[in-house]
């Protein structure tokens, strides 16, 4: 559920990025982090262990406005890909306000794409989570390459209610932006009805897929090609998997106390 402050006045929404190894998670953050103007976005941040290289997950804070009085940020987090990881992968999930599902476009991993798929199911419902409830965009990924498996069948396969879906080349910055925009259109209503209550009534529901940030209509202001900025990682180190939900929460409250933007 999202981070809020009600002292401090800011609200958190929980955005995970989920998929298969090497699927372009990690790709998309560092797009946009590159691509989004200083002012609105936070340091990228990365949890690691002292024995693995493997990075857990990454933390990019995005300003999105005002949600009534409170200013508003997206949490944007990836997930390990490798199912070895999947302890940090379900404990990232925990409290998820909405999940992007970058599948790899390249036919061999077709079996990937499902599997993983499936076990981000199975974490959800160890949560109590119904995935059919929770927001969700479908990026089908790395579109610019070659031997590729056709949008039909990745939505017969993944995405039979054709929830929004994204064709992408997020190495080269393509449709980063465009699934950043519609998970936000879908998880701002779904935040706004869990947190204060607000409940959407089915003839809005197709304004609803149009909504914007209330108060402040300012959008996410992106940088020209000239003034993309360098990546700046902070690494966090610690010391087992067993402490990665506690600091995942940690930070994201953290965050709503004290954030620097």
């Amino acid at each position: 559920m999202a981070f809020i402050n009600y002292t401090a006045k800011k609200l958190a929404i929980k955005i995970v990025y989920y998929g298969p190894g090497l699927s372009g998670k990690t790709t998309n953050l560092r797009c946009i982090y590159s691509r989004v103007d200083c002012d609105s976005r936070g340091d990228l941040l990365c949890l690691e262990t002292p024995l693995e290289r493997t990075l857990f997950f990454d933390l990019l804070p995005i300003k999105a406005g005002l949600i009534h009085e409170f200013k508003t940020h997206f949490l944007l987090m990836t997930v390990p890909g490798q199912v070895f990881y999947e302890a940090s992968r379900k404990s990232v999930l925990k409290g998820a306000d909405g999940i992007v599902f970058v599948a790899d476009s390249q036919i061999p991993l077709v079996d990937a794409n499902l599997e993983n798929f499936d076990g981000m199911r199975k974490n959800l419902e160890e949560y109590a989570v119904d995935l059919n409830l929770l927001p969700l965009v479908f990026q089908y990924n790395k579109r610019d390459l070659e031997n590729l498996i056709p949008v039909e069948t990745f939505n017969n396969l993944l995405n039979p209610k054709r929830l929004p879906y994204i064709e992408s080349s997020a190495i080269n910055g393509e449709g980063v932006f465009e699934t950043l925009k519609e998970i936000a259109k879908l998880s701002v209503p779904f935040v706004k009805e869990k947190v204060f209550g607000e409940k959407r009534r089915v003839e809005e529901e197709e304004e609803i897929k149009k909504v914007k940030m209330e108060e402040e209509k300012k959008p996410i202001e992106f940088v020209p090609e000239e003034e993309i900025s360098p990546i700046r990682m902070t690494k966090i180190k610690f010391k087992s998997q067993r402490n990665i939900e506690k600091e995942v929460e940690k930070l994201a409250k953290e965050f709503t106390k004290n954030p620097k933007k």
